[in-house]
């Protein structure tokens, strides 16, 4: 079995997608799978989703994509999609073929029967894989409701489930995520979705993971990323690697487009 690695966020940051391969290791020697938000913030969020789609296209069984929740079109209107797209080709068509190209990512995978990776977290609406399966994933992310929640959510440490302050989808303590994987038969959790200072983060007695890949996020917060590699064993490695190198990236010239929101 060919190690399959899982990575986060990436949100346009393009030279540092380019950063990661050289780390993980090209398509198709090793698996991928991308747990979302490839798109906003960054300067190339263009460039780093047609990456991602070309390689699912030329390699299908050696990358898997699942939809974050930056991969709608509310949220690209707001967070420099939607205006990158309008730069570069002059008109919207290209962010509307994206966009609906965003309706078809799956929301989850499992591994072996044994990690389940998400985008977000869980849902108090969905106990078992099962009820994920049955979903229509086919459309814009709706703003409640489980297939919110999958894009949404976050672990926290409580009890049971709370109100999450992002004003969409919920809180999860430990005895969820524990439940949740004792009635599916999972080992492990791994998310993306939250920044991480130092790549990866561990939770509930590593029942829970959260991986970010995008090192320097937004150009400026300092953090190193992280790809989590799994052998054929299951046994987890986590490769730690820094952005870019400035010789190496390309600096768009600023426009006026405000800066985004951290």
């Amino acid at each position: 079995m060919i190690h399959t690695n899982l990575c986060g966020d990436i949100h346009g940051q393009f030279y540092d997608l380019v950063e990661l391969f050289k780390v993980g290791g090209e398509c198709p020697d090793a698996n991928y799978l991308f747990l979302g938000d490839f798109v906003d913030r960054g300067h190339y969020s263009v460039e780093t989703f047609q990456l991602l789609l070309a390689l699912k296209v030329r390699y299908p069984l050696r990358i898997t994509l699942i939809r974050g929740n930056h991969e709608s079109r509310q949220i690209t209107q707001v967070y420099g999609f939607y205006d990158e797209c309008l730069r570069k080709y002059g008109s919207a068509n290209v962010w509307k073929y994206c966009t609906e190209v965003f309706d078809y990512i799956s929301l989850s995978a499992v591994i072996e029967n044994s990690v389940f990776a998400v985008h977000g977290g869980l849902s108090p609406s969905l106990s078992t894989l099962d009820e994920i399966r049955e979903l229509d994933r086919k459309q814009e992310v709706p703003h409640e409701g489980p297939m919110c929640d999958l894009m949404w959510s976050d672990p926290e440490e409580i009890t049971g489930w709370g109100i999450s302050p992002r004003g969409a989808g919920y809180v999860f303590g430990e005895d969820v995520v524990k439940m949740f994987n004792r009635q599916n038969n999972l080992d492990i959790i791994c998310r993306a979705h939250q920044l991480v200072m130092e790549g990866y983060k561990k939770m509930f007695d590593d029942s829970l993971v959260t991986v970010w890949s995008a090192p320097n996020y937004c150009y400026r917060c300092g953090n190193v990323a992280s790809i989590l590699e799994l052998n054929e064993n299951l046994e987890k490695c986590f490769k730690i690697f820094d952005a870019a190198p400035k010789d190496e990236r390309v600096v768009p010239v600023k426009n006026g487009v405000p800066d985004y929101f951290l």
